[in-house]
């Protein structure tokens, strides 16, 4: 295009362009309304079927991920304190069986 031909004072030019402005206003909440299409269509179509597969999808998004890894690793040293402190009072009751009765265990 050549730059002789780009005048701001335009008559022709100015009216093509307030002729070509849409006069309608978008809907409300249009954007919100876009985002969630969006949103919807990067989701799998296929839902999980049980509770432990809707569990391990929530588990395994980015957002969640790091937060899911903290609470399994918690859990896990509370199990296994709560496993080792049982194991070790079963073996506190068999020494002092073994001890107080000898003959008992045989």
């Amino acid at each position: 295009m050549n730059e002789e031909n780009l005048n701001p004072n335009d008559a022709k030019l100015s009216a093509l362009l307030r002729q070509s402005r849409s006069a309608h206003s978008l809907p409300p909440r249009f954007q919100e309304g876009v985002w969630r299409r969006i949103e919807e269509s990067e989701t799998p179509a296929a839902a999980p079927q049980g509770w432990l597969d809707a569990l391990a999808s929530w588990a395994l998004r980015p957002r969640f991920a790091l937060a899911a890894a903290v609470v399994l690793v918690f859990a896990g040293s509370l199990f296994g304190a709560h496993e080792g402190r049982q194991a070790a009072h079963h073996d506190a009751q068999t020494r002092y069986i073994a001890f107080v009765a000898p003959n008992s265990l045989r």
